[in-house]
């Protein structure tokens, strides 16, 4: 039997995230499982006038090929793909990883000319010219992850997938026009004590349309300003690796020292290239319905009462002029039960615990937005 919520998403995807027109040209990427969302899509895609393109992809198809590949290699498999890239309108990434560890024993170096010569060139054109949206797809693996039977992990996902994200949209506004008012940053919380500027830089709301699921409005450091220590408490799955009780330690921007449970690994990431070691993005999570991590950072960077801080490259909408090939998006939730915590804005203080204590932004606490 056909599960309604398939059909109630995908026409989501296609009306609202994408807004896909008469005409246009859409791929459709399937990594491991999710084909039954990939059918309903290209139904609503058809519906609207558009034209479907799809691919599918293993992940163990792409640790062997990551083993042993050359520089060569794959700046061809990049300008294969480019070329089918530059021809879409949109693009929606449906990903179901059955192992979310199947290339942990691919070496560092095989990972880094990985994303140099071939992921962040595909990556870059999908996200500066077209419109795209990325999700998760419901699989055993991921309720695992979840610590969830897979029936109550469907229904989670579906809850936190198809929330109303234009009511979400609206109660945004205030705390973005706040942000773009805001000079300096501070974040205060067990482990972290860290200060810098947004100043100049915009705020950008996400809801619904990038991300399945979605709920965080993001910015960038000013890329020198970032000074003093933000330890993460949610784990993070890295090429393969989870890292967890990522310390990191900043001066003038640039991270001068990095431990965790894998320190070597976390080092030989921001070793990548030189961004590597300096912030794209800040962001602060508001989703409702996610409340605690599950090894998957398209879920876990928008826990409510959240913010990640990412090392890596920055966005072409909110461009502080880092570059890198790697785009890291690691997780601090300041809920009490994690220890709570704090966010100020020029010495005043805008979230507490994860609850945010301005009148303005109390539209954005959970009860709101259910």
């Amino acid at each position: 039997m056909k599960d309604p919520r398939l059909q109630k998403m995908a026409r989501g995807l296609i009306d609202y995230s994408v807004k896909l027109q008469p005409g246009e040209k859409i791929l459709i990427e399937v990594i491991d499982s999710g084909t039954p969302l990939a059918l309903e899509v290209v139904k609503q895609v058809y519906r609207v006038g558009g034209v479907p393109f799809t691919v599918v992809r293993k992940k163990e198809l792409e640790r062997q090929i990551m083993l042993e590949a050359t520089e060569e290699q794959l700046d061809k498999m990049a300008q294969y793909e480019l070329v089918q890239m530059k021809e879409m309108d949109a693009y929606i990434g449906i990903r179901a990883p059955e192992n979310a560890n199947e290339t942990a024993d691919v070496p560092g170096e095989q990972h880094q000319l990985y994303m140099k010569h071939y992921s962040r060139p595909v990556v870059d054109e999908r996200v500066n010219n077209t419109k795209w949206c990325i999700m998760r797809y419901p699989n055993p693996s991921m309720a695992q992850s979840a610590n969830m039977s897979t029936e109550a992990f469907e229904d989670f996902y579906f809850d936190v997938c198809t929330l109303d994200y234009s009511k979400m949209a609206r109660a945004m506004e205030p705390l973005k026009q706040l942000m773009e008012r805001t000079d300096q940053v501070r974040l205060v919380g067990e482990g972290t004590d860290l200060s810098f500027s947004i100043k100049g830089l915009p705020a950008i709301p996400c809801a619904g349309e990038m991300n399945i699921p979605d709920g965080e409005i993001f910015t960038a450091p000013v890329r020198d300003s970032v000074n003093g220590v933000i330890t993460y408490n949610t784990p993070a799955v890295y090429q393969g690796v989870t890292h967890e009780r990522i310390r990191l330690e900043f001066k003038n921007g640039k991270i001068i020292k990095a431990t965790g449970n894998e320190t070597d690994k976390l080092n030989q990431v921001f070793n990548t290239d030189e961004g590597g070691k300096f912030i794209g993005e800040f962001s602060l999570g508001v989703n409702p319905y996610i409340l605690k991590p599950m090894k998957d950072t398209l879920f876990d960077e928008k826990i409510c009462g959240s913010i990640h801080f990412t090392p890596g490259q920055a966005y072409q909408e909110c461009d502080n002029g880092n570059r890198s090939a790697i785009h890291w998006d690691l997780v601090l939730i300041q809920l009490p039960e994690y220890g709570g915590g704090e966010i100020s804005f020029d010495g005043r203080l805008i979230r507490k615990d994860g609850r945010f204590t301005l009148s303005e932004l109390r539209a954005l606490n959970p009860e709101n937005l259910k």
